[in-house]
């Protein structure tokens, strides 16, 4: 359902049954959404809408809700609180009805964690649990008896099922903690609880699609992918400086693209341009062409980011 091609190449907070939310937050402001439009465009029979980064609910937590210490200011933190969390979908505090979910994507959290923090011991239930490290390294320990550390390009996935208590920490003393955790429904409730982890391979993102997970079972999927309970995949691409990449969405699917770093002009089935943290989403069938990739500096992470690094949730309509 999902085809892809290279023109050329020159490149977790709470549980969705109940677990503990957060209720402070801060950085831009809950009601200016209501002043901002949730797309930069969106016309009838329009095949995308773009999601602008300053759209985004920011959530900064009390670090005693989640275990942690008070803030401190250290020439190695890269935000005055000790987590940064962009929600693009209702989350914990922020609620949205016209930002509830996608599909079956149901939570896409962009968090920056600082170093020697993270969130405590919690609940998730009934949920498939996708986490992809940007940057940084992430300690996972959970209720099943695994404790694992993975860094850049690698994810982490968990069938919360029935039920599973689980930890993550940024146990790096120096360098800030990015990833991306993705929520999506599963097939059925109740299943039995399950984790994994998959490092990255090298070159698999370099100017191509890398299919980090599919669902289980389903025909085409590679075995390199991690199985999902539901009917969904997800894709990473790195597009160097000079690079272009399409992506194409078939029949009865559609996809939601987050631009993870840098950026990109887009043609074809969306129009305009993404920027780091901003996505776009894309409901007709055709091809969307990311093109011109800049990187864009930023405070938050101080490693060097690529030109455009895309993440995408491609699922049944």
């Amino acid at each position: 359902p999902f085809l892809v091609s290279v023109l050329s190449v020159m490149g977790c907070c709470a549980s969705i049954d109940g677990a503990p939310r957060s209720t402070v937050a801060k950085g831009e402001a809950a009601d200016a959404l209501a002043t901002k439009p949730i797309a930069a465009y969106s016309q009838d029979g329009a095949a995308a809408d773009l999601i602008l980064p300053n759209s985004l609910f920011v959530s900064e937590p009390d670090p005693r809700m989640f275990g942690n210490t008070a803030n401190e200011n250290k020439p190695e933190w890269t935000n005055k609180n000790w987590l940064k969390s962009r929600f693009h979908f209702s989350f914990a505090e922020y609620s949205d009805p016209r930002r509830s979910s996608f599909g079956v994507l149901r939570v896409m959290n962009d968090d920056l964690v600082q170093p020697n923090r993270g969130f405590g011991t919690h609940g998730h239930s009934n949920a498939e649990i996708v986490t992809y490290i940007v940057n940084g390294s992430l300690t996972h320990q959970d209720s099943m008896g695994t404790k694992e550390t993975l860094g850049r390009g690698a994810i982490q996935f968990m069938t919360a099922g029935s039920g599973v208590q689980h930890s993550e920490h940024n146990l790096d003393k120096k360098t800030a903690l990015r990833f991306i955790q993705i929520w999506l429904n599963p097939w059925e409730r109740g299943l039995r609880p399950n984790y994994g982890g998959r490092v990255a391979r090298d070159g698999e993102r370099d100017g191509k699609w890398a299919h980090l997970a599919g669902a289980k079972g389903a025909q085409g999927t590679p075995k390199t992918a991690v199985p999902i309970n539901t009917d969904a995949n997800i894709y990473v691409a790195e597009i160097p400086c000079g690079g272009t990449l399409d992506l194409t969405v078939g029949p009865a699917r559609k996809a939601y693209v987050l631009c993870v770093e840098g950026s990109a002009s887009m043609s074809g089935l969306a129009t305009g341009k993404m920027e780091r943290h901003g996505a776009v989403k894309l409901f007709g069938t055709g091809t969307c062409t990311f093109a011109d990739p800049k990187p864009i500096a930023t405070k938050e992470i101080r490693e060097e980011g690529a030109a455009c690094h895309l993440l995408v949730v491609e699922m049944a309509k």
